[in-house]
């Protein structure tokens, strides 16, 4: 097992993580720039109405695509377990 092939199978999951945070880190990030934004023209600064919605709209996506995730991480895991003959060379 040479460095190459090391080098791609973290290569390959560090691009399967982000591909997998991306939609709830994303739809965390638009959430709370709208509830910033939401304040900064109201001027009400309550800490619970930015941790709320965050959470509910994160949690709400994590709920969505739990079946798409999951498919990604079988197929990596599945493409990781056919690789073992090479990585034991």
């Amino acid at each position: 097992m040479g460095q190459d092939f090391v080098a791609q199978v973290m290569q390959n999951g560090i691009i399967t993580l982000f591909i997998i945070s991306l939609p709830s880190v994303g739809v965390g990030l638009l959430v709370g720039f709208i509830i910033s934004l939401f304040q900064a023209v109201t001027q009400i600064q309550e800490q619970t109405l930015t941790f709320v919605p965050k959470v509910i709209a994160v949690f709400l996506v994590v709920a969505f695509t739990t079946p798409w995730v999951a498919a990604i991480m079988i197929d990596y895991t599945l493409n990781l377990w056919s690789n073992i003959p090479y990585m034991v060379k």
